[in-house]
């Protein structure tokens, strides 16, 4: 037996040596389903696979690095580089590059990320005079995005009923003649975006069967990472390429679909019985990340979806700490009871910083994290913030370079026309739009040509566009001749943007030139791999690297070692040592969207076990009993999903306990079945000595503190009370006179804050 298989467990190796016919592998989370998909590549090219005969798709550039980089220790860097391994969107645009004739699309196509397909959908609402604020960019493109990945062109669109019958009760009605001018503009400017990628592959399946016979010969073994995300448009792809020889192994989790949102269809790994007959099914159900506590409790939410498939998740490490519920008064309250739980358990435990995560449901919910964190001078990265990216300096040095490899980018180009300004303003640039539009031309095809004079421009303006053009024409005709680096450089100096940027003195745009240096700092490491393995290492290669990252390949190595926050969605595929899960509430996890809707609510719940399951030692969720929305606090309640969880693999109790029923959305008392009730833990900051016992929130006394003619009498210091935000604390001082007598309360969790009892709406508590 090779090395490589003796650290397999049965079912592991089981998956890696079937290497003939349809293979379905269902990888409970944390079950090692990356190092089944790398042995099994590994077990192939062992087996005299040509490395070129091997199709490898992943979701990101991270996995297949990873992936590629075990398998070279196996058989060797070099087979391992000549793998057809990368995510769809980079194999599919690698496909596309070369067979671009056939759709009329130039070899140099550039791709459009999500914000230069905004900016185009907001100049394409102007142009047809549509409603801005009903029309934003974001809904339009999240529609057509939709469209693509059901494989629906323009036309299709414009005779689809139910779509046209959803747009107008959006109140946008002409989404399908967006879409249609949307889809000319970009083939206009030679670029296609990320749903294009496929959509387009599809095309070029559809219409040229010799292409498609050609890649269906070309690849004998196909695998498929992260199968439960694919959408139809993929699907469609892999089925078509699989045809003839249907080896293909497709790995995956159904308790793990989670992007319905984005396209992603959970059929396409609950019917692959019925696509593949003769399939064989290998289960993974040993979880190596998680403690028994977690993968149990994980276990018990998941088993309430019925659509699924079944399997028995177990995890052979230590027992472990059950999972803890935290209440707090208010999501405020609810911030500062993560961050000093944090502070506390890192202090007490010489964790690091990085080994903390905190998810929510939608990213709104991060603020108050935010804001208590930075209080407790806890160091944090939001994960899925802006882009290095989507910077501006850098978002403009790239729409240079994007000129340089495919001139007629007509959202590139509108960007650095007039950046650094050269006096080729508004007006200019609208004049040539229109004619742009008119002729059925790109911009840069009117520049260029002699029948610029029709656009009506005077003489000096006609100068200042062909100075612009020569310089973009000298950065093209340096392409073949200079790598990614030399060209970036030369584009950054030449094109006025470094002495642009080194003009401003302030703090802020020093940063900005620190951004464009690791910008080249990063070009240059790219230039040099590439040189080292023998790859092309042109401008080109670089953009189209870029334009394919995803969130996951953003690693900033300033941001290791701090609490990481994100959305549970960011989250899958991930792990850490401590995970917070938090606004674990009714209306908000579940959505209010899902909870008349099986199918939602059955989303919604394997977004929950994927939340749970991101942890390796604690998992504490959280909820609070009120919630800022539109300005207004109002009640929540906790989740159903709460109820859910088998109490035994619960904390039921604590040193400072708040009583409390988990209530289910039909009935007042989940607890009819007999489960016991739940306590929920508060820990306290340690800067609070307090015991604290509530009675039923029935039987407190609400005494209204707030008004000018509230006789102030009734509260004094040392009085425990009660703060509908702050939660439970002690008054330690009364200052001033009445109307404007201010306390000063010592808060359990939120810390010393100075109230103006006239506004200040307290309960005394016994």
């Amino acid at each position: 037996m090779q090395d490589y298989l003796e650290g397999l467990n049965e079912p592991q190796r089981e998956a890696v040596e079937q290497t003939q016919g349809p293979a379905l592998v269902i990888a409970g989370a944390g079950s090692g389903k990356t190092r089944v998909l790398t042995y099994r590549i590994a077990h192939l090219l062992n087996q005299r696979v040509k490395p070129y005969r091997i199709l490898s798709l992943t979701f990101t550039n991270k996995a297949a690095k990873e992936m590629k980089e075990r398998i070279g220790k196996v058989v060797g860097v070099e087979v391992a580089n000549n793998l057809w391994m990368g995510t769809f969107h980079s194999i599919f645009a690698r496909i596309l590059r070369v067979e671009s004739k056939h759709l009329g699309y130039p070899s140099s196509f550039t791709i459009y990320d999500s914000a230069d397909s905004k900016n185009l959908i907001k100049a394409i609402v102007k142009r047809l005079k549509l409603n801005e604020k009903a029309y934003k960019p974001g809904a339009v493109l999240s529609r057509i995005s939709s469209a693509k990945n059901d494989l629906i062109t323009p036309v299709a669109y414009a005779r689809d009923a139910n779509r046209l019958t959803s747009d107008k009760m959006a109140q946008m009605p002409a989404i399908h003649e967006i879409f249609s001018h949307y889809m000319r503009d970009c083939y206009k400017s030679g670029v296609m975006d990320f749903d294009d990628l496929l959509l387009n592959t599809n095309i070029l399946f559809r219409d040229h069967p010799e292409v498609l016979k050609k890649y269906q010969d070309h690849f004998d073994y196909i695998l498929v990472d992260e199968y439960q995300d694919t959408n139809f448009s993929q699907y469609l792809i892999v089925k078509k390429l699989a045809e003839p020889h249907k080896n293909i192994c497709v790995v995956g989790d159904d308790a793990q679909s989670i992007y319905s949102f984005r396209g992603a269809k959970i059929e396409n790994i609950l019917n692959f019985r019925n696509d593949y007959p003769g399939y064989k099914m290998f289960k993974l159900e040993q979880n190596y990340r998680s403690s028994q506590n977690i993968v149990n409790a994980a276990n018990s939410i998941i088993s309430n979806n019925k659509g699924q498939i079944q399997k028995n998740v177990f995890s052979a490490k230590e027992i472990g700490a059950p999972l803890r519920v935290l209440k707090a008064y208010s999501d405020v309250e609810e911030g500062f009871i993560v961050a000093n739980d944090i502070f506390d358990m890192r202090m007490r435990q010489q964790l690091s910083f990085s080994d903390f995560a905190i998810l929510y449901r939608t990213n709104a919910q991060s603020r108050v994290f935010e804001e208590a964190l930075r209080k407790k001078n806890l160091p944090y990265k939001i994960y899925g913030g802006l882009s290095f990216y989507q910077r501006k300096e850098i978002k403009d040095l790239l729409s240079y370079f994007r000129l340089a490899v495919n001139p007629i980018d007509q959202e590139a180009l509108k960007r650095v026309i007039n950046y650094p300004a050269r006096g080729i303003g508004k007006t200019t640039q609208d004049k040539l739009e229109a004619v742009s539009l008119a002729s059925d031309r790109s911009i840069w095809e009117i520049i260029i040509s002699p029948g610029v004079v029709e656009t009506g421009l005077n003489t000096g303006t006609q100068k200042k566009l062909y100075g612009f053009a020569t310089l973009i024409s000298r950065f093209i005709s340096q392409l073949n001749d200079f790598s990614a680096y030399e060209l970036a450089a030369e584009i950054a100096s030449a094109s006025g943007v470094l002495r642009d940027l080194n003009e401003d003195k302030s703090i802020e745009g020093q940063g900005r030139v620190d951004n464009v240096d690791e910008l080249l700092n990063g070009i240059k490491d790219f230039t040099t791999s590439r040189l080292e393995r023998g790859e092309p290492c042109g401008l080109i290669n670089f953009l189209e690297e870029v334009s394919l990252l995803t969130d996951q390949d953003n690693d900033n190595p300033d941001d290791r070692d701090k609490v990481t926050m994100m959305t549970i969605h960011s989250a899958k595929g991930l792990e850490f040592k401590n995970v917070y899960v938090v606004g674990v509430e009714e209306g908000l996890f579940p959505s209010l969207q899902s909870v008349d809707n099986e199918k939602g609510l059955e989303e919604e719940r394997r977004l929950f076990y994927v939340a749970v399951t991101r942890a390796e030692n604690n998992a504490t969720l959280s909820f609070a009993r009120s919630r800022y929305k539109y300005g207004e606090l109002i009640n929540t309640r906790p989740s159903r999903f709460l109820s859910e969880i088998n109490p035994q693999y619960l904390q039921l109790s604590g040193d400072d306990i708040l009583s409390n029923r988990i209530s289910s959305p039909n009935s007042s008392d989940f607890n009819r079945s007999n489960k016991p009730k739940l306590s929920f833990s508060q820990p306290t900051s340690g800067k609070v000595p307090l015991k604290i016992k509530l009675s039923s929130p029935e039987t407190k006394p609400r005494i209204d503190l707030s008004g000018a003619n509230t006789p102030m009498g009734q509260l004094d210091v040392g009085m425990r009370v009660e703060h509908e935000r702050f939660g439970i604390g002690v008054v330690e001082a009364i200052d001033g006179v009445a109307p404007n007598q201010k306390a000063t309360v010592q808060f359990v969790n939120a810390g010393s804050k100075q109230l103006l009892l006239k506004f200040a709406k307290l309960n005394i508590l016994p």
